[in-house]
């Protein structure tokens, strides 16, 4: 047992909470169960066997907090355990802390600030003001390569020219996948919080799209520290059409038989707000507090010995 670590983690909790209550985020609990799983291709939910039917933990609270909105629970945030069947190593755990927020009328370049402002809070020994950096500027600088216009040739061809050797074809959104954790975010500053917006469509998920420079792009960003990622925000999209289209394609891009979150689609019928929302991993931002290189050390019971 790491005392320290749990120490540091109830002030850092409390530190939230008081962040929170001082700007009238009202605090919320919803179903770790539900009937629906994440259809998202890239992120596997555990299913739990009940006498009511097959029940999926949930990945994230999204999808039951945006239904609060709608119902008109105005800005609202949630600290809990969340589950993904990811590997477990130094900077993943199945079963891990996350805590997500919604704000109501804010942009994402607001959200962002205000994640700035609490990441500075919790990480007190962050003293450099964080650097705000689209996707396309750090290719740029990092590869000299525009990833908006690159094509599938040209960015394979940048990945071999930095050993990243991969045999047959990928989609142009796979290399930059590979070329931005393999090539950019290892230059990130270990002592200052870096900011990257303005992903490519692709990578929207349920945030909306627009057009900058000619260019369509996601209206999300992600936070790291080094290059440690710590949070992923969007400015929501608000389209119910939209929404469900894209669970559709995802479940369809998945091939398997977890079922669309009919539910929160109902629910997005009725109107969802204009809002700005994000999620930040607990355990990793803890990490950085105590300035420990492994989930281990600050997770009273990992993985493999829960």
């Amino acid at each position: 047992m790491n005392l320290t670590a749990l120490q540091e983690r109830a002030s850092l909790n409390h530190q939230v909470r008081v962040f929170f209550a001082e700007r009238k985020v009202l605090e919320v609990e919803t179903p770790a169960l539900s009937q629906a799983g994440n259809t998202d291709p890239f992120i596997d939910s555990f299913s739990v066997n009940t006498p009511a039917g097959l029940r999926y933990l949930h990945t994230s609270p999204e999808y039951p907090m945006k239904r609060l909105l709608v119902a008109g629970s105005g800005d609202i945030y949630q600290l809990c355990k969340v589950w993904r069947r990811d590997e477990s190593g130094k900077r993943h755990n199945p079963e891990f802390t996350l805590l997500e927020w919604y704000r109501l009328g804010f942009t994402w370049r607001q959200l962002m600030q205000e994640v700035a402002d609490l990441l500075h809070i919790l990480i007190p020994h962050l003293q450099k003001p964080p650097r705000f950096c689209s996707y396309r500027a750090l290719f740029l600088e990092t590869l000299q390569l525009d990833p908006h216009v690159a094509t599938e040739a040209e960015l394979s061809a940048c990945a071999r020219a930095h050993a990243i050797n991969i045999d047959g074809d990928m989609p142009a959104q796979a290399w930059r996948d590979l070329l931005l954790t393999h090539c950019v975010e290892p230059h990130f500053p270990a002592d200052q919080l870096t900011f990257v917006y303005h992903y490519p469509a692709s990578q929207s998920a349920l945030a909306k799209v627009d057009t900058f420079d000619g260019q369509r792009l996601a209206e999300r960003f992600e936070v790291y520290l080094g290059a440690l990622e710590l949070g992923n925000g969007y400015q929501e999209q608000t389209d119910s059409a939209q929404n469900r289209l894209i669970l559709v394609e995802d479940a369809h891009t998945r091939g398997d038989d977890i079922p669309v979150d009919e539910r929160f689609l109902a629910a997005l019928e009725q109107g969802l707000p204009e809002c700005a929302g994000v999620a930040v991993g607990i355990d990793r931002i803890l990490m950085c507090r105590m300035q420990v290189n492994d989930l281990k050390q600050v997770i009273a019971f990992p993985w493999e010995v829960a």
